[in-house]
């Protein structure tokens, strides 16, 4: 892994989770109809649109009398502004990881049933293991690291290259995917917090009732 790090200019998009122009709470089409839930894709959620599950940067997750869990949820799509990231784009993101086993933290794109990159996501019980993923053209890489745990505080960085995904976490180039997402590609912005079903992570244990992960910054830069 080689540092690597260059000065930017102005972002093109700052995320200010308080924006309802900016972004549309607690509904999404990478959700069957919508939402408010999944279960397809092994997932308790059920999207709420309640601003103290995602508003203020901390998106968070708590337990229904029926099972599922209300889930914090944000996106572009949809929103006034209707923002989408391109190819060439270049994302940071400031992320605190969560705790609770279940929890599935994500920040990642969405657009007419695909066009995803997975800026990351995170599950408690792989406690240093970050997923990255490019399912526009599929590659992806499970980076193991020491930086990375419960609670964690990480600095970000994805390049949504044409001919390669480029992943930075804390300032070091971890992941170059060698397939990129091609000359047109664009997509909106989703940042959740999900919560696992128990088919591929555990579900959350009993007596949990809430969880929680941050982001405390997140912005696009366009050269």
């Amino acid at each position: 892994m080689l540092p690597l790090f260059t000065p930017r200019p102005t972002p093109v998009f700052t995320a200010d989770f308080t924006s309802t122009t900016q972004w549309v709470a607690g509904r999404s089409w990478a959700y069957p109809d919508g939402g408010p839930v999944n279960p397809g894709d092994n997932k308790l959620d059920h999207l709420t649109a309640d601003p103290a599950y995602s508003r203020s940067g901390t998106f968070r997750a708590t337990l229904r009398p029926d099972g599922n869990w209300d889930t914090g949820l944000l996106t572009t799509e949809g929103s006034d502004e209707g923002f989408e990231v391109r190819t060439g784009d270049v994302l940071e993101a400031r992320v605190r990881l969560p705790e609770e086993i279940g929890a599935w933290p994500a920040i990642w794109t969405w657009r007419d049933g695909g066009q995803e990159i997975d800026v990351f996501e995170y599950h408690p019980d792989n406690p240093d293991l970050l997923e990255l993923s490019n399912h526009v053209r599929e590659a992806h890489r499970y980076l193991r690291d020491p930086t990375v745990h419960p609670a964690a505080w990480l600095d970000l960085r994805v390049e949504f290259g044409r001919r390669s995904v480029v992943w930075w976490v804390n300032g070091l180039r971890v992941y170059s995917d060698g397939r990129g997402v091609g000359r047109g590609w664009h997509a909106y912005l989703i940042v959740n917090l999900s919560v696992c079903a128990g088919r591929h992570h555990p579900a959350p244990g009993p007596g949990l009732t809430e969880m929680s992960y941050e982001v405390s910054q997140l912005r696009v830069h366009r050269a």
